[in-house]
């Protein structure tokens, strides 16, 4: 009788002594609801990896129109005082930055003080202390090309204007493999070399290539 009470004294002892799992005396269901929270966050994050992997962003923001301090001549375009109307055609620019679009700013080739309206679609930069060649007036994309006489203008005087790098691997703060789409049709040469012309339709898509997406340009231009 005595040696039975020792054995499970000692066997008391021997339990005390073991450590104590951190489940021991919880309900299975909050066990269970445990297990399930913690699945259920490993599943957000994995599919928010997969949707913005590291390094990358939804899109990036374009750089916005500069302040051209001292309104230098850039690519033999001057900076003057008033808008030209000798020769003023109108072409459009589409950014899109991985399949995102991305808004081409308002100002572009418009020096400072500007003069900016409110409207439904947005800012409208409605005078500058001087124009370039080569100007944005809104968000719309829409590049206007305004000259004493026609002449030759292209993409990469526009983003020089802007200036704003333009390569095969950059366009403005945005890097990786580039398509160009020029009138809906791949064009597969320098986009510097795009050609500005009247009602031009320019889409340049920067890490997921995104179909050509039609613009019509309003009455009047």
């Amino acid at each position: 009788m005595a040696q039975s009470r020792q054995r499970q004294r000692a066997e008391r002892r021997r339990q005390a002594l073991q450590p104590r799992s951190p489940w021991a005396g919880r309900r299975p269901y909050v066990i269970i609801g445990v297990i399930a929270a913690v699945a259920i966050a490993v599943v957000i994050y994995l599919v928010a990896g997969r949707a913005n992997p590291p390094g990358t962003s939804s899109a990036a923001a374009l750089a916005p129109a500069p302040n051209y301090a001292g309104a230098p001549t850039i690519d033999d375009i001057p900076c003057q005082s008033t808008e030209q109307v000798t020769y003023h055609v109108h072409a459009h620019l589409a950014v899109f930055v991985n399949g995102q679009p991305t808004d081409v700013p308002e100002g572009i080739g418009i020096a400072p003080p500007r003069q900016t309206q409110s409207t439904p679609d947005g800012p409208f930069v409605v005078a500058g202390s001087c124009f370039y060649w080569l100007h944005t007036h809104d968000l719309t994309g829409v590049i206007h090309i305004e000259a004493p006489g026609p002449r030759p203008f292209t993409l990469g005087q526009f983003f020089d204007v802007w200036q704003q790098p333009l390569s095969q691997g950059q366009v403005g703060p945005a890097t990786g493999s580039i398509i160009a789409y020029v009138g809906g049709q791949p064009y597969t040469g320098n986009p510097r070399d795009i050609p500005l012309n009247a009602h031009t339709i320019i889409q340049l898509n920067i890490g997921q290539d995104v179909p050509p997406a039609p613009f019509t340009f309003p009455a009047g231009l």
